[in-house]
This record gives C-alpha cells, sequence and structure tokens, in this order.
C-alpha cells in the first residue's frame, strides 16, 4: 500500500483492537499501581517510620510525626459556637436510663447520639464508653433494638447496666456516603475526618457532663465502628482505651487483592473507606503504633467475611512487637473466636474491667 492511502480496515475490527490497547492498559495499570502498594510497602515503613524504643517518652517522640500525617491524612473540620444541647427520653427500665442528646456541631449541621446511664451505682464520675455501631446500623441496635441477628448482644444497654456511662453516636451509613466523601475530598479531607471531629467535640461536651469521668473514657465499636476506632484513638488522646471488632485486617490485602475468603474493598461500591495516604504508611500494626501504650483489644471472628483470620493475627502479631519492645505486652490483646461478626461482650467487659 503506498503511502497516504487508507487501508481498509472494517469498524468491527478497529473496535475489538481498540478494547485490546484499553484491556492491555487497565491490567498494567493495575498491576503497577498494586505493586507499588504491597511490594513496595516495606521500603516505605524504612523511609517513613523511625521509632525509638528506648524509652516510652523516646518512643511517642519519634512516631510524632507519623501522628501529624495521620491527622492530615483524615483531615479536620471545626467546631462552631456553642453547644446547643437539646435532650429528648429514649429508654428507661430499672437498671438503665438513656436519652438521645443533640449538640451544634457547625452552622446547622449537629452530633446526635444515645447516653444512657446506670440507675444505680457509685455517685462518683462514672467511665464513659463510646460504643459505636456499624455499617447500614444505629445506635438503637448498641442498646439492644433492631438487631435481630443479635449481633450487638445489647453491649451498650448490658455497660450501663454494669455502671458504666455509655454514648453511642450516630454516623452516616449507606452507600450513599461516598456523596459526603466526595465533598469532604474537595475542601482536602475525608468523611472519616469529619466524623472523628464530631467525636472530638462530643466529648468536649461531655467534659461538661457531671456523670462523666473525663479520664476514663474508652471506644469500642463493630464493623464501620471498628473502623472508626481504629482510625479515632491515634488522633484523640483522651481515649485511653480501645477495643475494636470486626474490622482489624491484614490491610494491604483487604483493600486491593480480591480473595474469595474475604471481601475486598477494592471490588466493593465503599468509596468512604478509600483515605488518601492510608497505604503509603498506616497499614493496620502500624496506626496501632500511633495508639500503643495505650490498652487495646480486637476482637476477630473465624467465620466473618470480612476477613481471613490467619492473617489478621499474622497482622496482630506485628502490631503487638510495639508493645513488647516497651514492656507492655499484656496491654495489646486478640480475641480470635469460633464465631461471625459479632460484639464479644464478655471478653470486652473483661478487658474494660482491668484497664479503664
Amino acid at each position: 500500500m503506498e503511502y497516504g492511502q487508507v487501508r481498509d480496515i472494517s469498524s468491527g475490527y478497529l473496535e475489538r483492537s481498540a478494547e485490546d490497547q484499553q484491556s492491555i492498559l487497565r491490567r498494567e495499570t493495575e498491576d503497577y499501581l498494586r505493586s507499588l502498594i504491597l511490594d513496595d510497602y516495606p521500603k516505605r515503613q524504612a523511609c517513613f517510620w523511625k521509632r525509638d524504643y528506648s524509652s516510652l517518652e523516646a518512643f511517642l517522640q519519634s512516631v510524632e510525626p507519623n501522628r501529624q500525617r495521620w491527622t492530615v491524612a483524615l483531615g479536620s473540620f471545626q467546631p462552631e459556637g456553642d453547644f446547643e444541647p437539646e435532650e429528648e427520653p429514649f429508654l428507661e427500665d430499672t437498671k438503665v436510663k438513656a436519652f438521645w442528646v443533640s449538640i451544634r456541631f457547625a452552622r446547622h449541621l449537629r452530633c446526635r447520639a444515645i447516653l444512657a446511664l446506670p440507675k444505680k451505682g457509685k455517685k462518683t464520675k462514672l467511665p464513659l464508653v463510646i460504643a459505636q455501631h456499624g455499617i447500614s446500623s444505629n445506635p438503637e441496635r448498641v442498646m439492644g433494638f433492631l438487631d435481630g441477628p443479635n449481633y450487638y448482644h445489647a453491649y451498650g444497654y448490658q455497660l450501663a447496666a454494669a455502671g458504666y456511662a455509655v454514648m453511642a453516636p450516630q454516623h452516616l451509613t449507606g452507600l450513599e456516603r461516598r456523596r459526603y466523601q466526595r465533598l469532604a475530598l474537595l475542601l482536602g479531607a475525608t468523611l472519616a475526618g469529619l466524623e472523628v471531629s464530631k467525636l472530638k467535640r462530643f466529648l468536649d461536651y461531655l467534659g461538661t457532663r457531671r456523670e462523666v469521668d473525663p479520664e476514663r473514657i474508652a471506644m469500642w465499636g463493630i464493623s464501620l465502628g471498628g473502623y472508626y476506632t481504629l482510625l479515632s484513638l491515634p488522633v484523640e488522646p483522651r481515649i485511653k482505651l480501645g477495643i475494636c471488632c470486626a474490622f482489624f485486617n491484614h490491610r494491604l490485602e483487604k483493600m486491593i487483592v480480591d480473595d474469595p475468603r474475604y471481601s475486598c474493598f477494592l471490588s466493593t461500591e465503599e468509596e468512604h473507606i478509600f483515605i488518601p495516604g492510608w497505604l503509603r504508611e498506616f497499614r493496620d500494626a502500624d496506626l496501632i503504633s500511633l495508639i500503643c501504650p495505650r490498652p487495646f483489644l480486637i476482637q476477630t471472628g473465624k467465620a466473618d467475611g470480612v476477613s481471613w483470620w490467619p492473617w489478621v493475627v499474622r497482622e496482630f502479631q506485628q502490631a503487638k512487637t510495639h508493645y513488647e519492645k516497651l514492656g507492655l505486652a499484656d496491654r495489646f490483646q486478640l480475641d480470635l473466636h469460633s464465631g461471625g461478626h459479632e460484639i464479644r461482650y464478655e471478653s470486652g467487659l473483661a478487658f474494660l474491667k482491668k484497664w479503664l
């Protein structure tokens, strides 16, 4: 064919050729990005983490730059004005009195939670447990309502009956979260950053209430609530203890590697979970080093499809080295059980009694 002549090529061939080119480009791109995340993570760890275990003070100082970068990754939002609290009764029986509390965050946005208190007990200020619900759920389930499968085991109610003040915050659930994640990203922040900022605002408010001991605050969340527990403690020092149920994971694989043994976030529509810079340096074992030396319990069910439990054990063992090197191994524990995606009330209560 002479130069300048147009080759007679069918449109079907052109379409197939163009799709083939896109196919290889897609696979090459995913392979490249996946390789950067998985294969190069150890190099980034060596670059970004300079932990010093010579003393607890030295350790905390050495991880402070990472804590600041995690704070930036989440993003933060500033509250405005007075709390303007409002209360509405929720339940009352012989053991517990609970009510909805609403406080102003900023402009027209309010923070809402169920606050439950024991009816009987000491007259002194009570230890507080932030009981965080999971995805497609609500604070009512924390208190034992609307929970047909009994994933929650009414742990919020049980804790209040056992003598704790319990706050069950309400956060956004459902796939529509991606809409608010996109809005937050346009501000250089994340939906998680907004939820953590609202939690901080609630702690500011609870510090003004006579029932709550501000020096004895724990957070115990399941699923998406476990996500907020793991994300919040590194940036909120007022929370002295954490219990992460049905979320702690081998984060690299969980986020980007499809596997029939667990669900992978890359193949879901849960856009809110993708925090810019998360897998640059903050896999779960590394986030734990921003929580250390505070006591932390992980609850994982072998039958829970959100994780493949041998990998959870591996991540736990890596995370525990931070506590071990500081002589504090008993503060970091794993409750690995044969159940599924559910609260383990007895082990959580024992952990609270020991450390809070």
